[in-house]
């Protein structure tokens, strides 16, 4: 446990250093996009001075390293206001889409896969392969618009954008999750057509159970744990594949204002939103490391005898 804390200690270390340095050197002046590039001289190094921005990058680096070990995550250039308040304001938005997408993979991928592996070569099993493939093969900033032309332009039943009126994160979820599913069902799929063949299912139905039973029993359990691998891995992309849904929905999360603070070149904004988006991959990567340990203990004990 200790040497995992470690190795997310030093990942989250690299990460926030990384985008420090490729910030600073992203083309473009916040001072410009602030004061427009028709102010004077005098006007430009006073505000620069009074940002911080005429310090040697290293100096500027160690101070926000500083501040983030005090919990400090910086003062939005634009804004004026801490960084930990804009993201806090901008957060629940988009952990209610990545939720909102969540379920739409367990509604979509569990059941289809399940019943592509049970009837395998069958016309059901067929369509789930088309769904895989379609899904797949449409990027969010190709669905979302299409999704978007169909149900709320053409049959006016979905809000076009925003996140105020009813049902307005329904298609943002399933721009955000429809090719999860797809690879999630496929590798549920694989995985029951896998296990079906081991012994112990057929033992299982010569202790008399049902095909439907030892299936359901003792396949669809064995089959899961390849699939929750997957979905952890996948679950924290939400977060960062967030960032293009929400920008063609306007959906007030923390990836439209990781956007604008891009466009702004308020780089504490894109570096905190940046961290928390890290932060939330590496939290939910360690979690399904547990949770697989818990569900299957051996993956424990090799994982011991490797190190």
């Amino acid at each position: 446990m200790l040497n995992r804390v470690l190795d997310t200690l030093m990942v989250l270390f690299g990460v926030v250093t990384l985008v420090f340095f490729l910030s600073a050197i992203i083309p473009g002046d916040p001072v410009d996009v602030m004061l427009g590039e028709q102010a004077s001289g005098a006007d430009r190094e006073a505000l620069r001075a009074a940002l911080g921005l005429d310090r040697p990058l290293p100096v500027r680096w160690m101070g926000y390293i500083g501040g983030l070990l005090h919990g400090d995550l910086g003062q939005s250039l634009v804004q004026a206001r801490p960084v930990a308040s804009l993201i806090g304001e901008r957060l629940p938005a988009t952990l209610a889409m990545a939720f909102a997408a969540f379920l739409v993979v367990l509604c979509i991928a569990f059941p289809l896969g399940t019943l592509a592996a049970r009837f395998k070569g069958g016309n059901l099993d067929r369509l789930a392969g088309l769904f895989a493939l379609a899904g797949q093969s449409m990027p969010n900033f190709w669905l979302g618009p299409m999704l978007v032309l169909l149900f709320s332009i053409r049959l006016g039943w979905l809000p076009v954008s925003g996140n105020e009126a009813p049902g307005s994160i329904i298609l943002p979820a399933i721009t955000l999750g429809t090719s999860l599913a797809a690879i999630s069902m496929r590798m549920l799929r694989a995985s029951l057509l896998e296990v079906s063949g081991q012994d112990y299912l057929r033992t299982a139905r010569a202790k008399g159970l049902s095909l439907g039973q030892a299936f359901f029993r003792h396949a669809l359990p064995n089959a899961l744990l390849p699939v929750i691998t997957l979905l952890g891995l996948q679950l924290g992309a939400l977060l960062g594949g967030a960032v293009i849904t929400e920008v063609i929905f306007a959906w007030p999360g923390i990836g439209s204002l990781l956007i604008d603070a891009i466009r702004q070149r308020d780089y504490p904004v894109v570096q905190g939103v940046v961290l928390v988006i890290s932060l939330g991959y590496i939290g939910i990567n360690l979690f399904t490391d547990l949770l697989l340990q818990w569900l299957d203990p051996r993956m424990a004990d090799k994982r011991t005898q490797v190190r």
